[in-house]
């Protein structure tokens, strides 16, 4: 059932241009396992091995200290409309922070310079493998659109310069002390 590929090929590019929602996996030797989900308005598919999503303000920073420990990361898609299927892609990740030259340069090529509220990195993953599965226990969900939560949070913490003292507060170390790497003046 599962089957295997070198390359995100293009039907499974399609695949995921079509998926509404992504979840990455990330740990580090010690470290508890981190499961995240993201929107895929934020993830560009940079070539057949590469794909980059462009990372929101959290509670946590937990894939940027896992990354800077260990560097192994998976995303997975599952279909909640349309034909089961899941997808991974398992390969190794790397955060370009907020203000960092990579960071402006993929910001600049792959999201059009535009920066939502809030952004704090871009995570870059390097793929080794792709994988499908039958997603035949994947309920279906009916989407009902985005949430203005995330937005609404980030003006409540004053504007940019509220964000970034959050950052460096809640940010700089992972829930088991694992340093995420984050700049303390971005």
């Amino acid at each position: 059932m599962a089957k295997q590929y070198q390359r995100i090929e293009p039907r499974i590019r399609a695949f995921i241009e079509r998926q509404r929602i992504f979840f990455t996996g990330s740990a580090a030797e010690g470290a508890r396992v981190n499961i995240s989900p993201r929107g895929t308005d934020l993830l560009r598919i940079l070539n057949e091995n590469r794909v980059a999503y462009l990372d929101l303000t959290g509670s946590g920073s937990e894939t940027a200290a896992h990354l800077k420990a260990d560097g192994r990361m998976t995303i997975m898609f599952c279909a909640f409309e349309g034909p089961p299927q899941i997808l991974r892609l398992y390969g190794h990740g790397t955060c370009h922070f907020r203000g960092s030259a990579a960071y402006a340069e993929l910001l600049a090529e792959w999201f059009g310079n535009e920066q939502p509220l809030g952004a704090r990195q871009i995570v870059v993953q390097d793929i080794d493998l792709v994988q499908t599965s039958c997603g035949f226990g994947v309920p279906l969900f009916d989407y009902q659109g985005e949430r203005d939560s995330m937005e609404r949070w980030a003006l409540g913490q004053g504007g940019e310069e509220g964000l970034e003292a959050y950052r460096r507060r809640e940010n700089v170390q992972s829930i088991d002390g694992l340093p995420t790497g984050m700049p303390l003046d971005q």
